[in-house]
């Protein structure tokens, strides 16, 4: 028996999937900290609409699809040491400058102090003013932040593959995915209180701050599997068990095929030439708008149904709906393991097949507006359903790349998918701002399907979804089949696995 089979093996892969679970929670919690302030603190300040919102997360969206293009190349490109600590940084600087909006604008506007901002009368010459350079002074903000959350992903994943083998990536990823579930979980039990008791400037500088500290942690902790003192043969082995030769013999032995082929480098251009990656954005393209909505929507929707966000109620509801998330997500992960262990199915059909269960979660989201008349919980359980099926989608959508590309080009192609995932999410944002503000304004005259509310004898029954309630109605039912149809065109671009070989 050989020694590194002797030897009790380390499990330092997790303190690094740790790593990318508290990043990717740090990310989504700064990604968080509008939605859950422009409602009830910020639009007050600066007399915003829907549709100035909408266009702030939009336009962010865009960036951020634009930055991701380029963000997975500069991954590989820098490594995933260096390249994730320029990330965290540069996006935690502009979680941080949103806090300035608020004293510029009014440098610029000549107000004095926040009450006199407020007490500007909507729709006068001052408050156009005054809301329209406070929208460019957030999506300016928004540019930094966008430029640095880009690199989140693609080097997560990267990370994921050399730290983890095929049939325990999806796992992996499914628990760091989760930290955007507890990002969002943990944000609105902290953000408004912040906001409420010390303004909502200070919620984006402490919430802002916490990513410097992590770029500490990571440049202390993490190296490469094969340089890091924390992982020993064992656990090398482990990782390395897709190669046919054993790790402790690596330097030694000549390239395996799957060695070769993680070494295998392919020019940015040529990565748009294969229909593995066309795959992949087809299920970030249908897919990343209907969790962006959610997350950037689903407070604003509550508060709307009368559950502001610094109010327990509201809190209680996004703190549920979160829960939901990240609860039922983690199976994301586990399943297809399950499919590959307990039913010998080979990694990226155990994916698909998981991928497929999961695509019928979303499909609750169309009964959200519907239900909404009856009770508040229907919503925040049928989103926190469909929230939960997006992630253990996206953790296993994800995993797809691991499974077919080399390791030197995984940042890259997550990068290309992400990008077209900001493009979906730039269209249903800036779509849903534009469309709730119509709706809002036609009023009874805008309808869409029909909803559940109580009448005088408290019984049950159905009445028109008109106003704004109808332009949710139509957003749900999107976002209630968007994941089957990517699933489909998935299927006929990549029927079965098929690696990138040259």
């Amino acid at each position: 028996m050989s020694t590194t089979t002797m030897q009790k093996m380390t499990n330092y892969r997790w303190v690094i999937c740790a790593m990318l679970f508290l990043a990717t929670t740090v990310n989504y919690m700064d990604r968080q900290v509008l939605s859950l302030t422009w409602k009830d603190f910020i639009a007050l300040d600066f007399h915003w609409s829907d549709a100035d919102y909408g266009f702030i997360t939009a336009a962010f969206s865009i960036f951020y699809a634009f930055i991701s293009l380029f963000a997975g190349k500069f991954i590989d490109w820098m490594g995933t040491k260096k390249g994730y600590i320029w990330a965290i940084i540069i996006w935690s600087i502009g979680a941080c400058l949103h806090a300035a909006c608020g004293i510029i604008t009014m440098s610029l506007t000549g107000i004095e102090n926040e009450a006199a901002l407020r007490a500007v009368k909507a729709g006068t010459d001052l408050a156009l003013l005054i809301s329209t350079w406070s929208v460019w002074l957030f999506l300016a903000c928004r540019i930094v932040l966008a430029t640095g959350e880009a690199g989140n992903f693609p080097a997560a994943i990267k990370v994921t593959a050399e730290y983890f083998p095929k049939k325990d990536r999806a796992l992996a990823t499914s628990i760091f995915n989760a930290g955007a579930s507890v990002g969002a979980l943990a944000a609105p039990l902290t953000i408004p209180v912040l906001a409420e008791r010390m303004g909502w400037e200070m919620a984006f500088i402490i919430i802002g701050g916490v990513g410097f500290i992590w770029a500490i942690l990571w440049a202390v902790l993490y190296n490469k599997p094969t340089e890091s003192t924390h992982v020993n043969e064992a656990e090398l082995a482990y990782i390395q068990q897709d190669n046919n030769t054993p790790a402790v013999e690596e330097k030694a032995a000549a390239p395996t095929r799957e060695q070769a082929n993680d070494n295998l480098q392919i020019p940015f251009l040529k990565c748009f030439t294969y229909r593995q990656t066309w795959a992949f954005i087809v299920g970030k393209l249908l897919t990343d708008g209907v969790w962006w909505f959610f997350l950037f929507w689903a407070p604003a929707y509550f508060s709307e149904l009368g559950y502001k966000s610094s109010d327990p109620m509201g809190q209680a509801l996004i703190f549920v709906l979160y829960l939901i998330v990240t609860v039922v997500s983690i199976g994301g992960g586990y399943l297809p393991k399950l499919f590959v262990e307990k039913l010998g199915m080979e990694p990226y059909a155990g994916r698909m097949r998981a991928m497929l269960i999961f695509a019928f979660f979303p499909i609750f989201a169309m009964f959200a507006q519907p239900l909404a008349g009856t009770s508040v919980w229907w919503p925040c359980i049928i989103i926190g359903l469909a929230g939960a099926g997006h992630q253990a989608w996206s953790a296993n959508l994800y995993s797809t790349i691991g499974d077919m590309f080399p390791k030197s080009a995984i940042a890259s192609i997550t990068g290309i998918g992400t990008m077209f995932g900001g493009l979906c999410s730039f269209a249903i944002n800036w779509g849903s701002g534009l469309l709730f503000t119509y709706a809002e304004q036609e009023g009874d005259e805008f309808s869409f399907l029909y909803q559940f509310t109580y009448d005088e004898n408290e019984s049950i029954v159905t009445e028109a979804c008109t106003g704004k309630p109808a332009g949710y109605m139509m957003v749900f039912c999107y976002c209630a089949l968007a994941y089957l149809i990517a699933w489909l065109i998935m299927k006929v671009l990549v029927p079965k696995y098929k690696p990138i070989t040259k």
